[in-house]
């Protein structure tokens, strides 16, 4: 990976972009990817479509990532100037106390903390208690409502944490043993936009190293995933795929208490394919093609599920008459907090993946997928 490439990675998991205020992110895809795309275009919802037309006779490839993060959204300003939320898609209640936030007003952003009262107020009982979301409340360091107020901040402001990107590489050990090198990057909104930027680095490859690709690839930066895949409905409605390779991020189950049963893929260990989701089942031609391409390449790759929640694939496989899908992820740690840890071996993996199966999508592959 270039620095180029870990510029705009920095820049754009940096950016501020919660379900339904992606402006930024989606301005950095824009900017990024002039150079590479045959065409831009966009829905309107917000969703951003970057296209590259290999064989203009050949299936339609949807490439979608979603580039919405988890947020919040001000809900309240009360008397003594302490801001009321409610979440933009998951929280764990618990991952949110003392945490730094950025609230996105009209005059800029505002910093602040998400507090609740002091232990010392309170009994014995509620100390016991996990603190919950309605209970906390956003200090920014004003005194009262006006205050508060006249730093621009107002009922419908979005929210996202305080957090920026850094890297580490140090050393790597399997069974025990030094193996190389590995490099961690850290930070917030890695879900997803880990996967916006391998779907840009995709079109950038593609135009670079003139891969040839017998297909209409149609890289997706999409909205509002994480209320509800609201863009991947009006992404799928637009684009009318033959097929969808979804990216998207993984839980990696290498964190103490998690049973591999729970959570089947390892940071560092390979790309995941997943098997089933809440949301989907995918193709099953597909899933088998996307393990063959890594074989035959030699990509490491895991096999995965999430019991609960799901991805933008669960609404594009049921669009217009059916659309065969599959979801390709990266494992990450620390899901839906303010940081997030990946190993770039799988980022690079990952890319290498897609970028493989593109090749082998021709209309022949693809109407094969859903032939009885």
């Amino acid at each position: 990976m270039d620095s180029k490439a870990m510029k705009f990675l920095e820049n754009l998991c940096n950016s501020s972009g919660p379900s339904g205020f992606e402006r930024e992110p989606i301005l950095l895809m824009k900017e990024y990817l002039v150079p590479y795309s045959d065409k831009i275009y966009s829905d309107k919802l917000g969703n951003m479509f970057f296209e590259r037309v290999g064989d203009k006779t050949g299936p339609t490839v949807l490439i979608p990532a979603h580039v919405d993060e988890i947020g919040f959204i001000i809900t309240a300003i009360n008397p003594m100037g302490y801001l009321s939320f409610h979440q933009l898609g998951g929280w764990f209640d618990q991952v949110l106390l003392g945490q730094r936030v950025k609230i996105m007003s009209r005059k800029g952003m505002v910093r602040g903390l998400i507090a609740c009262r002091p232990p010392h107020v309170m009994d014995a009982e509620d100390r016991k208690k996990v603190i919950t979301k309605d209970k906390m409340f956003i200090d920014v360091g004003a005194s009262n409502r006006e205050e508060a107020e006249a730093t621009g901040i107002r009922i419908g402001d979005a929210v996202v944490p305080d957090s920026s990107f850094y890297s580490i590489t140090k050393k790597a050990f399997k069974d025990g043993k030094e193996n190389g090198e590995r490099t961690l990057i850290f930070g917030k909104a890695f879900d997803n936009r880990i996967s916006s930027f391998m779907a840009a680095e995709l079109m950038r490859e593609l135009k670079e190293e003139k891969v040839k690709h017998p297909n209409r690839v149609i890289a997706a930066a999409t909205v509002q995933e994480e209320v509800g895949f609201r863009g991947a409905r009006t992404a799928a409605s637009y684009v009318k795929p033959d097929v969808a390779v979804v990216l998207d991020v993984d839980v990696a189950g290498d964190v103490p208490g998690i049973e591999p049963h729970m959570a089947p893929a390892r940071m560092g260990e390979g790309i995941t394919i997943t098997t089933f989701d809440a949301s989907m089942i995918p193709n099953q031609p597909l899933k088998e093609l996307a393990i063959s391409v890594c074989e035959k390449n030699k990509i490491p790759y895991q096999l995965a599920h999430a019991i609960g929640g799901g991805t933008d694939a669960g609404q594009i496989h049921q669009s217009n008459i059916g659309c065969p899908s599959i979801v390709i992820g990266v494992a990450m740690r620390h899901m839906h907090s303010h940081v997030g840890v990946i190993d770039l071996v799988d980022v690079e993996g990952g890319l290498r993946a897609v970028r493989e199966l593109i090749k082998v999508l021709d209309r022949k592959k693809v109407d094969s997928l859903t032939a009885i």
